[in-house]
């Protein structure tokens, strides 16, 4: 059954994880007690998303600190916060632009001056800092960080629970609060955790609410040190949609009494968690932090210096069996969303098909007989005025089947028809969609989805007609090796993008290099594998269909092999990685 909890093993030491705030305030007490003065100074440092009145309340009650400063005392004014990220915010519903702010700048230099002469006025006994930018405020004698997942952060977002940097809006709309975390929040808060983060004594996993666990930072370093030396995946996250399908309620133990699922995230390292087990203790992390602290490990020098502590390949599903079409969209271009949106790199993607019913579809690039400015007006009047758009007579339309892969480079209109299951294989800009059209439905909150022709009119490549999509993006798939029992294909992705993808064969065990970049791999076919390490580096690392899991960089050979009961069953792997030119 596909593991939608995914743990990956550390050490057989329960003890090496603390759990409870009463046991992690101990511990920290403990190390405090170790410095030979009269005033002590612990800061505890945040990310977005961190509940403060549970940690708070704890460390009250648990430390009893003669003083607790809070960092926020030192921000800037609201309105001020505001103004200073608008420009990257912007006024668009969806589309900002990544800023290039970091934590120091939500912080009033006369506020500061001010909270920093409070906290050396103390005498004697213990003072608290908390709160983000904590560590830039005192020099504190321990250092402790919380931290959570940006899956868990969205959770939070849609209770109310959580609002933006500096700013009490917790209850304003959630998807722009969402937008404003993508561009500003997070990449300013990722640039001061990454900055901070050897200087640590201690870092908290806040992600479950009353169930914190904390680990000294030299086990976490430790832990993904180790992480890098073998296969593993991230968690998964599940997600309904207006079009969403009933497929993976079956094949990935969801509940089936949810309306529907869209999107299985399988593998958005900016996003998932990983799972770290100490015994039968687990410790959760944001899987973003191995590609912030272990970048060349994890991704390969070559891919390092081509685009930084970034995880540029991402798999997820789409799920419409049962269900609807995908918004008519395209992706913007190289230029295009550099100019616009400060990102190195565009979406290009391709759909890798892991079921499809008889009449299952692709909508795909443009019919031959298309005229521009009359299918925009078409797009433009469908929005405005409420008209249904003739997709058909402009967009392409193809039938589908199992095991195709299709391939969509930025500029190309497309989408997934009903009845459908994709295995989406992109680069990571997954939030720069421009929807076209959404076949006059709403959202599941009642609401119109963002429309953005404005954006797609000026990036639809009006050349990629019927016989390119025929030619050059339906199974473009070439037979490139073969051995006792397998055989390797090269599937995509187009010339134009950094992905490429080989699709395995097997019946027995497949020999693979990493090729000096990160992997990332999908069994699409059978119910278990295997992968080894031919030098016995790591433990066999068993996989079940649908999984998505990672081989780092690092990890230089690696062989895949049926298992259990696919053993001498003919069986798939789809693998990406980023190409040396």
């Amino acid at each position: 059954m596909y593991n939608k909890f995914p743990k990956i093993k550390i050490s057989e030491h329960p003890e090496d994880c603390i759990s409870d705030w009463e046991s992690i305030f101990k511990t920290i007490s403990e190390k405090l007690s170790m410095t030979n003065k009269e005033t002590k100074v612990l800061a505890i440092d945040v990310y977005q998303g961190v509940n403060h009145d549970e940690i708070e309340e704890a460390l009250v009650n648990y430390l009893k600190p003669h003083q607790l400063f809070l960092t926020s005392s030192a921000f800037k004014s609201q309105k001020e916060i505001s103004e200073m990220v608008f420009p990257d915010v912007t006024d668009d519903r969806v589309f900002g632009y990544m800023t290039k702010l970091e934590i120091k700048d939500v912080i009033d230099p006369k506020k500061l001056s001010i909270l920093q002469e409070q906290i050396s006025e103390a005498e004697h006994g213990l003072s608290v800092v908390f709160g983000h930018g904590a560590s830039l405020i005192a020099e504190a004698d321990v250092l402790v960080y919380a931290d959570m997942a940006r899956w868990e952060i969205q959770s939070r977002m849609r209770n109310n629970e959580v609002g933006n940097l500096g700013v009490s809006n917790s209850d304003t709309d959630v998807a722009l609060r969402y937008k404003q975390s993508f561009f500003v929040d997070w990449r300013v808060l990722d640039r001061h955790k990454i900055t901070i983060f050897d200087q640590c004594d201690f870092i908290i996993d806040a992600n479950k609410k009353s169930n914190p666990k904390m680990l000294a930072r030299e086990k976490l370093s430790s832990a993904y040190k180790q992480v890098l030396k073998q296969p593993f995946r991230v968690v998964p996250f599940f997600d309904p949609g207006p079009w969403g399908g009933q497929w993976m309620k079956e094949v990935m133990d969801l509940d089936p009494s949810a309306i529907n699922y869209a999107w299985s995230f399988d593998c958005v390292p900016e996003e998932n968690s990983l799972l770290l087990a100490f015994g039968d203790v687990t410790f959760e992390t944001p899987a973003i932090n191995l590609t912030l602290k272990e970048p060349e490990a994890l991704l390969g020098n070559r891919v390092y210096e081509k685009f930084g502590a970034e995880f540029p390949i991402r798999f997820d599903y789409l799920d419409t069996m049962d269900g609807g079409n995908l918004s008519l969209q395209v992706h913007p271009t190289k230029e295009y969303i550099k100019e616009k949106f400060g990102m190195p790199y565009t979406q290009d993607e391709s759909y890798y098909i892991m079921e499809a019913a008889e009449d299952a579809v692709v909508y795909l690039g443009l019919k031959n007989e298309v005229d521009p400015r009359e299918m925009v007006r078409e797009l433009k009047q469908a929005q405005e005025e409420g008209k249904s758009f003739e997709a058909e007579k402009h967009v392409g339309k193809y039938p589908i089947k199992k095991h195709d892969h299709i391939l969509i480079p930025s500029g190309t209109v497309h989408c997934s028809g009903e009845n459908s299951v994709v295995l989406e294989i992109s680069a990571t800009p997954y939030i720069f969609t421009f929807k076209l059209w959404d076949w006059g439905r709403l959202g599941l909150d009642g609401l119109p989805r963002p429309i953005n022709i404005n954006h797609g009119e000026q990036v639809i490549d009006w050349s990629r007609k019927e016989a390119f999509s025929k030619n050059e993006l339906i199974n473009k798939i070439e037979k490139v090796a073969e051995g006792e029992g397998w055989i390797e294909e090269k599937t995509g992705l187009d010339p134009t993008v950094f992905i490429e993808t080989r699709r395995h064969w097997f019946t027995s065990k497949v020999p693979h290099k990493s090729f000096g970049s990160v992997n990332v791999l999908n069994l699409v076919e059978g119910k278990e594998a295997v992968v080894e390490s031919p030098s016995g580096d790591f433990e066999p690392f068993v996989i079940r269909y649908a999984e998505t899991f990672i081989i780092p960089a690092s990890v230089k050979e690696y062989t895949i092999s049926p298992y259990g009961a696919s053993i001498g069953q003919k069986c798939a792997t789809i693998k990406a990685f980023v190409r040396e030119k």
